[in-house]
């Protein structure tokens, strides 16, 4: 029996795949999508092995639905009659906005269902994934799963309720971060900096300064404060992503990103 089964090996079920590589062994990981040569291609190139949905059905353990909530409910009713011959497996459901209950009832209301949302730093071992399950979970296999997935990076247990909101600052955080890095290093190069090393100050900067607020615990704010000279060149630039509405835009993305996240809801 293989450990786990990755159906979808996109952008978040290939994140995972390539982190739960990192602790578990190539010949316990098996994967697929809907065309076959990109569960070949990631298999070559993760040392993992390429399989099929009725497979990975029939013989892993923990069955990672990395595919869009749109043909979540297609996938599985596809697999029903397999799961429902076995009582060791857990579906593990990463589609954004589909409830744990509404897993479990394309199973006939009575399954075991982990229901996580990663973000694509977990291929990097730096992700932060948010996870609820139901009580058909067992404890042991919950404990077992997480062990499995922990090269992915840090998760956290939350009420079902607050996984959408959860995710849209952690799951979609990544895109909103990555234009703060183009804009600094367009900035950087408007100052005559080069391309490249406008780039990398700006991911090193981002990187710095996350382990600081991580390690510090301490606000934001107090952390803006402390580059924050006075009469120095910190806070003018400040003052200018105050005028420009930086901190504005910010939260109006998360909101908007919540609401298109309703759209998915069952």
């Amino acid at each position: 029996m293989a450990k786990l089964g990755f159906i979808g090996v996109g952008n978040m079920g290939g994140a995972l795949a390539t982190a739960a590589c990192k602790k578990v062994s190539g010949s316990d990981i098996l994967v697929s999508a809907l065309h076959a040569e990109r569960a070949e291609t990631f298999a070559q190139e993760h040392g993992v092995v390429a399989s099929t949905n009725e497979e990975i059905a029939k013989t892993a353990k923990f069955i990672l639905l990395g595919v869009k909530p749109q043909y979540l409910d297609d996938v599985v009713g596809e697999m029903k009659a397999l799961l429902e011959e076995r009582t060791d497996a857990v579906l593990v459901s990463m589609a954004a906005g589909l409830s744990i209950a509404h897993i479990a009832d394309l199973m006939g209301g009575d399954y075991p269902v982990i229901r996580i949302m990663p973000n694509t730093p977990s291929s990097v071992g730096r992700g932060m994934t948010l996870y609820e399950a139901n009580d058909r979970v067992r404890p042991e296999d919950l404990e077992e799963f997480l062990d499995l997935m922990s090269g992915s990076g840090a998760f956290d247990r939350v009420p079902e309720n607050l996984i959408d909101a959860g995710s849209v600052v952690a799951g979609c955080g990544p895109a909103f971060i990555c234009l703060v890095a183009e804009a600094l290093a367009d900035g950087g190069v408007a100052c005559g900096l080069p391309r490249d090393k406008a780039l990398t100050y700006a991911v090193e900067m981002i990187a710095g300064t996350a382990e600081l607020l991580r390690q510090t615990g301490l606000h934001p704010g107090a952390l803006k404060d402390n580059v924050c000279s006075p009469g120095g060149t910190t806070i003018q630039g400040v003052r200018a992503l105050k005028k420009g509405g930086l901190e504005s835009c910010m939260m109006e993305a998360v909101l908007a990103a919540f609401e298109k996240n309703k759209e998915f809801v069952k």
